[in-house]
C-alpha cells in the first residue's frame, strides 16, 4: 500500500491508515479469529475486517462483533461478509468521510482507488478529529476570523495578541467595504433628501438579500463537501428557479408593506423591484463565490461571512437606489 503523504492534505487518502485487518475472502472464520488473537496489537483499528480477492479488490466487510457472534467458524469469510460497502475515494475530501461515516453510522470508512482496489481506512478517531477541525474551521469562517485549524483558539487559552490578529484583518476590510457603501448612497444624497422614505428601508434591503445570499452560501458550500463532483450545470439550473420565486415573493411582501406603511405606490413598485434584483444579485454572488474558490483551489468556505456580506451589500445598495432614481425621474 502507498504512502498516505503522498496524498494532498484534507483527503481521505491522506488521512487513512494502512496497519488493519485485511483477509481473503477464502480464507476460514477460525483462521480470521486465531490471526487476530495473534496479531491484535498491530493493528491501529479493529472494529472491522476487511476482504479482498487476490488482486485486492475489496469485496466485503465484516465485523468484530459479526465474527465473534458466528457460531460456525468454520464458515468462509464471504459467507458472512457484508458486500453492499459505503467506502470512498482516496482523492475525495474529508468533509465527505465524515459525511459517510455519520449518515451510515460506521465506525470507519475503507479508502479505495479507482480500480477499486484496498488502500486503507479512515478511522474513527481520525473521523472526529476531522468533523472538529471542519466545524470550528466554518464558525470562524463565518464569523470572519482568520484561524488555522489546530490552533487552539480559547478565551482561556489564547494570547490577547493572536485573538486581535485572528480577528483585525476582516474587520479592516469590513470598515473598507463600509466606507464604500457609504459613498455609495453619499451619491444620492439628493434623491434621499427628496424622498426620505427610501432611506428607511434601506435597512430592509440589505437584510433581505444577506439572508437570502446566507442561505445559498451555506446550501452550495456544504453540497460541494458532500459531493465531489457536484454537477454545477444541474445545481444552477435549480438555484435560479428557487432565486427567482425567493425574490418574487420577498419582493412582493416587502412590498405591500411598504405601500401599507407609507400609502405610497411607487415606494412599493422601486421596493419590489428592488428587492426582486437585489435578492437575485445576492444569490449570485454567492453561489458562484464558492465555485470560482473551489476551481482555484481554495478553501470554499472563504466566501463565508464578512468578505460574502460585503459585496452582497453593495450590490444590494447599488441597485436599490439606482432603481429608485431610475423611476423616481420617470415618475
Amino acid at each position: 500500500m502507498e504512502s498516505t503523504t503522498e496524498y494532498p492534505i484534507k483527503t481521505a487518502g491522506y488521512n487513512m491508515v494502512n496497519d488493519v485487518p485485511v483477509f481473503n475472502e477464502d480464507n476460514m472464520l477460525a483462521d480470521i479469529e486465531k490471526a487476530l488473537e495473534d496479531s491484535a496489537h498491530q493493528f491501529t483499528t479493529l472494529d472491522y475486517i476487511y476482504l479482498t480477492e487476490e488482486d485486492n479488490t475489496l469485496v466485503g466487510v465484516i465485523s468484530i462483533k459479526n465474527l465473534m457472534a458466528c457460531g460456525d467458524k468454520s464458515l468462509k469469510a464471504r459467507d458472512i461478509m457484508i458486500r453492499d460497502m459505503v467506502t470512498t475515494d482516496v482523492t475525495n475530501d474529508q468533509e465527505n468521510v465524515v459525511y459517510l461515516a455519520l449518515s451510515h453510522g460506521l465506525k470507519s470508512i475503507p479508502v479505495v482507488n479507482e480500480e477499486k482496489g484496498f488502500m486503507g481506512v479512515v478511522p474513527y478517531d481520525t473521523i472526529l478529529q476531522i468533523f472538529n477541525h471542519e466545524v470550528q474551521s466554518d464558525v470562524f469562517n463565518f464569523g470572519g476570523i482568520f484561524h488555522r485549524v489546530g490552533d487552539e483558539y480559547t478565551t482561556i487559552h489564547s494570547s490577547a495578541l493572536h485573538m486581535i490578529r485572528s480577528r483585525l484583518p476582516w474587520l479592516i476590510i469590513g470598515v473598507i467595504g463600509g466606507t464604500l457603501a457609504a459613498s455609495l448612497i453619499a451619491q444620492f444624497e439628493e434623491l434621499l433628501s427628496s424622498f426620505i422614505a427610501l432611506a428607511s428601508f434601506i435597512p430592509v434591503m440589505v437584510y433581505m438579500s444577506d439572508a437570502a445570499g446566507a442561505q445559498t452560501e451555506a446550501l452550495i458550500i456544504r453540497s460541494m463537501a458532500l459531493e465531489s463532483h457536484l454537477n454545477v450545470r444541474k445545481y444552477l439550473a435549480r438555484e435560479v428557479v428557487v432565486a427567482t420565486t425567493l425574490a418574487a415573493v420577498s419582493g412582493l411582501f416587502a412590498a405591500f408593506l411598504a405601500y401599507m406603511t407609507r400609502q405610497s405606490l411607487i415606494l412599493g413598485v422601486i421596493i419590489f423591484l428592488a428587492l426582486f434584483l437585489s435578492i437575485i444579485a445576492s444569490v449570485t454572488i454567492n453561489t458562484f463565490a464558492p465555485i470560482i474558490l473551489k476551481k482555484f483551489n481554495y478553501d470554499p468556505a472563504l466566501a463565508t461571512g464578512p468578505l460574502a456580506t460585503i459585496f452582497s451589500d453593495i450590490a444590494t445598495l447599488a441597485i436599490y437606489l439606482a432603481v429608485a432614481m431610475t423611476l423616481l425621474r420617470g415618475a
